[in-house]
């Protein structure tokens, strides 16, 4: 009874290999979508200075807010709402890291190394004020609060990171996909193989599964003059869209235990 209790009052779901897959193709989505917005509508892309990229933060903002009170105000998990308030994070995202890094000018190394040290004050006041950071004790309002603030940092921390490495570092896209899909391998490693904390792997993971995202997204949506393969950002948006729900769908959708 206790153990279905405490079940029963989280609010994330399980860490599986389904949530990782969903996560990542999530922040794919983050990519394709905030860019569709920012950059197909209100071409930012092409005047950094125009507005679309404040634009597109507002209203993704909003978009996430909301999101993130439905998730709040639900009695337990829902994976439906839980798994729209991560895309919104998403998007948000990626629409305040470009306005950061291309329309207030910092770029991409001084937006990431900003973003990293929010991320870790996040964790930092979260850890001080609950005495954990563990996603598995998610399960008050208050602690959810302290959860989706850092994952909006580290989201935005993410698209900062994807475009520091595939530009500034030289490596493109694809190159950028690679190294960051190479560090989850050695997280996984380091999970399956050694005893470094669980809690700390789990929040290299989550981190990095979002500049992975960004670096495919960009990859499919960018011109392929820059090295992508400039498909259209609303409908890459749409089958990644798609395929989401499919696996909402076909995968287990259950929370994940916390202490009781």
């Amino acid at each position: 009874m206790k153990t279905e209790l405490s079940e029963s009052l989280n609010k994330v779901p399980a860490v599986t290999l389904g949530f990782w897959i969903i996560k990542i193709l999530a922040t794919t989505l983050g990519e394709t979508g905030g860019d569709a917005l920012t950059m197909t509508v209100f071409h930012a892309d092409k005047n950094a200075h125009n507005g679309g990229y404040l634009i597109g933060t507002g209203i993704f903002l909003a978009i996430f807010i909301a999101a993130v009170a439905a998730q709040i105000s639900t009695k337990k998990f829902n994976a439906w709402v839980y798994w729209i308030a991560i895309v919104a994070s998403t998007t948000v995202g990626t629409a305040m890291a470009d306005f950061f890094d291309r329309s207030l000018g910092i770029g991409y190394t001084g937006g990431a190394s900003i973003l990293f040290c929010l991320v870790l004050a996040s964790l930092a006041i979260w850890y001080f004020a609950m005495g954990s950071v563990d996603v598995m004790t998610v399960a008050t309002p208050k602690v959810e609060i302290f959860y989706w603030v850092t994952i909006t940092f580290s989201q935005t921390l993410g698209t900062a990171l994807g475009d520091w490495l595939a530009d500034t570092g030289g490596l493109g896209y694809q190159g950028g996909a690679l190294v960051f899909g190479a560090a989850l391998a050695v997280t996984a490693a380091l999970y399956y193989w050694t005893n470094v904390s669980r809690v700390l792997l789990f929040w290299a993971a989550f981190i990095l599964t979002r500049p992975l995202g960004a670096t495919v997204g960009d990859f499919l949506d960018k011109p392929i003059s820059h090295g992508g393969l400039d498909l259209s950002r609303p409908l890459a948006s749409a089958m990644l869209a798609a395929i989401i729900i499919g696996l909402i769908l076909l995968l287990p959708q259950r929370a994940g235990r916390h202490p009781a």
